[in-house]
């Protein structure tokens, strides 16, 4: 008979941890897993991680913090701390056993919680997180407000109301987020990040009421911090009592000092701006009115001018200064044109003594051939050649009946 295991599928030892990895890996509830305890067996090699023990009273689980995360931390672990980690469940292969992969922790007792509390303040101060010119300003107007917080207790209805009374065309977009509690963080970052990417929002108020540290601590968080800064719209911190102060408080763009208040300060009271603006308009029609008075009187006191009267008055002495000019522009023209005439004359006289035809006149003649050009010479003409001759009162048609020769 053919033995019975040859028949079951065998796994090897490492392909069982693989899977168990894998199926661990993909379940979302372990990857995100906040766990309150007790640090022990703390140990601390060369290489920076951290590999310690977490259990309560009736049970333990090991843990590991890589250095990239250990440097991170602002108090330093020790054994027989109280603390609340933020970690991933896998398994580790080689050994087969199941652990926690951590990625944030915080210190549980009240002296601890001060001093993690100073020294991420102090750290994010460094970083200038807190610098007042990264805050952005808060809209006049904010007509969709986003509004993180619980939906359970007095806080969401109080806003609420105050938000109705003060601005009632407001459309609240309420993002549920817990406030409290090991997954408060990580709400409170989640509701932050959606209403920037969905929310369409132009404000967002981060609200709670009071409590202790220990209960507001998720506000003193360094990923809530962080997320507050790098928010594209102005977030408002509304934590606590008056008293009360917490990081998220010195991050946000304006802080608070309790949930109502800030409800009062995200929007305002539509019957004070009506209020505002009917004195506005009141005052606007008294300034108005005002000018036309004058303005009308000014009207009057033109009306009432001589000038409006008889006008020509308004061009006489305009007319008397034409006239000047005038009278002015006419005797330079008679100087101009008399001395203009005086050397026409002058030139004239000269033209005249230099006229061929005054030479004539004493007894001269000009000869000119058919083509009428001058005869000078006797060279010029042959014998029976017609030419004209002009004399000061008229021409003679001659014919060359002799040439004659005449020597100087």
């Amino acid at each position: 008979m053919e033995p019975r295991f040859n028949k079951v599928r065998c796994w090897q030892v490492s392909e069982l941890n693989n899977y168990l990895k894998e199926l661990l890996n993909s379940n979302p509830f372990l990857n995100n897993l906040w766990i309150k305890g007790e640090i022990s067996n703390l140990k601390k090699p060369g290489s920076g991680h951290l590999f310690f023990t977490v259990k309560d009273q009736g049970s333990s689980i090991k843990a590991v913090m890589f250095k990239s995360r250990a440097g991170s931390l602002l108090v330093p672990l020790k054994n027989g701390m109280e603390v609340l980690l933020r970690a991933s469940l896998s398994i580790y292969e080689r050994d087969g056993i199941y652990q926690l992969y951590v990625e944030e922790v915080q210190p549980l007792g009240i002296g601890d919680l001060h001093k993690t509390f100073e020294l991420l303040k102090e750290k994010l101060l460094k970083e200038g997180l807190f610098d007042t010119d990264r805050k952005k300003p808060l809209p006049k107007l904010p007509l969709r407000i986003g509004l993180v917080t619980s939906l359970t207790g007095a806080v969401i209805q109080d806003m609420l109301r105050i938000f109705r009374e003060r601005l009632p065309k407001a459309n609240i977009i309420v993002s549920p987020a817990a406030v409290q509690g090991p997954e408060a963080p990580e709400a409170i970052v989640k509701g932050i990040k959606l209403l920037n990417r969905h929310g369409q929002v132009d404000l967002i108020v981060l609200a709670r009421g009071g409590g202790s540290l220990e209960e507001l601590w998720a506000f003193n968080t360094e990923i809530v911090a962080r997320e507050i800064s790098s928010s594209k719209i102005p977030v408002i911190s509304a934590v606590g009592h008056e008293t009360d102060f917490t990081i998220a408080d010195l991050v946000a763009d304006l802080r608070a000092p309790t949930p109502t208040a800030a409800a009062v300060i995200a929007v305002p009271d539509y019957r004070e701006e009506f209020n505002k603006l009917n004195n506005l308009l009141d005052k606007a029609t008294g300034r108005l009115s005002t000018l036309m008075e004058v303005e009308w009187d000014k009207l009057k006191n033109i009306k009432d001018l001589t000038v409006l009267g008889k006008p020509e008055k308004l061009f006489a002495m305009h007319l008397s200064e034409l006239s000047q000019v005038f009278e002015k522009a006419e005797t330079l023209a008679k100087v101009y044109l008399e001395g203009k005439s005086n050397k026409l004359y002058f030139l004239t006289e000269k033209i005249d003594g230099l006229s061929p035809l005054k030479v004539l006149r004493r007894g001269y003649a000009i000869c000119q051939d058919h083509k009428k050009t001058i005869i000078t010479s006797v060279n010029e003409v042959e014998v029976n050649q017609a030419f004209e001759v002009r004399l000061k009162d008229g021409y003679l048609d001659c014919l060359v009946q002799g040439v004659k020769v005449v020597n100087d």
